[in-house]
């Protein structure tokens, strides 16, 4: 594992759009000289040195060329480090030899990634280099899968400490949102369909819930893909478009950590759109949507600052054991999830990861069971989110 790096995070990618963020937020809570060391690094030297002049970055903030395509260069880059947080996607076209090479070197990895597909095909291929260097790397750090995952977690936590036994089922419920999502972001979403549509059985792992625990199914999963009425949430609910990588990680958590959360663990996250004929009206018009297959955003554009500040969500995980003892928590973060809090919350787990090098040996992991406890309690002191019991 590499411990005795000279610097503890390098953000790769930092000029394009979600990079920028990362780097205003790191520079803003850790400056240059105070507990993290870290640098950015991208292709160009020329955009770099100007990212650096616009957000005023102190000069021992250091600049790191670095490009997808040439291999040697991240390389040198990821021996440098000890975290390489990166925003350079759709991690499908432009990632794989940065996670070959964190592997391969014992270096931490954290993205922002929600390509299922792509993470199954690095599982496989560098699970056994990363375990033998002592690398972890960490996928979805953004708003897939950070809320989800360490809602779940937070949430069987305290069922087992108040009823001695986990939550067989957790709905996860979106109960408000004001966000959207950048040029980046469809383009990965893009990427992926085109690959599905290439290779079906890359679809059908698209459609699995377990398609990220290798060797392990679980029980038969509900339905969140079409409109229904739930009855315990006394709503309509609809799809939600992270659901489909949101779950799968939820699922390796429960896998990676030993089951705590039960073998027979059953999850589904939906969008809440109210009761009565409105609801159904508001949840199927939801699940009709296609404009994320229209939209002509171009990657490197995004909300505006005031869109981000302005952005919220607000997650409800309704719990309840095998005799229905019920329990309910929420998450709520203070910025529009998709970059505003994303851009913080991979920030803190590259930090989290960096500074506590026991938390997780060498492997592929998910925030929840890399970084757990430690990790939701620096995105409540630093990131703007927090995690309460609700009810129960």
């Amino acid at each position: 594992m590499g411990t005795d790096r000279e610097l503890d995070i390098i953000v790769y990618g930092a000029t394009g759009y979600t990079g920028a963020l990362v780097a205003e937020y790191m520079n803003q809570r850790y400056g240059a000289h105070g507990e993290v060391r870290w640098a950015i690094a991208g292709r160009s030297l020329e955009k770099l040195q100007g990212l650096r002049d616009e957000l005023s970055l102190p000069a021992g903030v250091e600049l790191v060329q670095a490009d997808a395509s040439d291999p040697a260069s991240l390389e040198a880059m990821v021996k440098r480090a000890r975290v390489i947080l990166t925003t350079v996607g759709p991690y499908q076209l432009y990632g794989g030899a940065l996670v070959a090479a964190c592997a391969a070197h014992g270096t931490g990895y954290v993205d922002l990634c929600g390509e299922p597909t792509w993470m199954q095909q690095m599982i496989e291929q560098h699970s056994d280099a990363a375990a033998a260097s002592g690398a972890r790397i960490v996928f979805s750090c953004g708003f897939d899968s950070i809320p989800f995952d360490l809602g779940v977690y937070y949430l069987q936590g305290i069922a087992r400490e108040r009823f001695g036994k986990p939550l067989h089922r957790i709905r996860g419920r979106v109960r408000g949102l004001q966000g959207t999502w950048s040029g980046g972001t469809l383009a990965s979403f893009r990427a992926t369909m085109a690959a599905a549509a290439e290779d079906p059985s890359l679809l059908a792992a698209l459609q699995d819930p377990f398609a990220l625990t290798p060797g392990f199914t679980g029980a038969e999963q509900p339905n969140g893909f079409k409109p229904a009425f739930d009855q315990v949430m006394d709503s309509w609910v609809a799809p939600f478009v992270m659901a489909t990588i949101n779950t799968k990680n939820i699922h390796r958590s429960n896998l990676l950590l030993g089951h705590p959360y039960g073998e027979n663990f059953r999850y589904d996250e939906m969008l809440l759109t109210g009761p009565g004929e409105q609801g159904e009206t508001i949840a199927k018009a939801v699940a009709a949507d296609t404009s994320m297959a229209t939209d002509t955003t171009a990657p490197g554009d995004g909300p505006t600052r005031e869109q981000r500040e302005s952005g919220f969500y607000d997650l409800l995980f309704v719990g309840n054991t095998d005799v229905d003892d019920f329990l309910t928590a929420n998450v709520k973060g203070d910025m529009d999830p998709g970059y505003g809090s994303t851009s913080k919350m991979m920030s803190e787990a590259a930090v989290c990861l960096a500074l506590n090098p026991d938390l997780a040996a060498g492997g592929f992991w998910t925030p929840a069971s890399a970084m757990g406890s430690a990790l939701i309690e620096r995105l409540q002191a630093n990131a703007g989110l927090t995690f309460e019991l609700e009810n129960g």
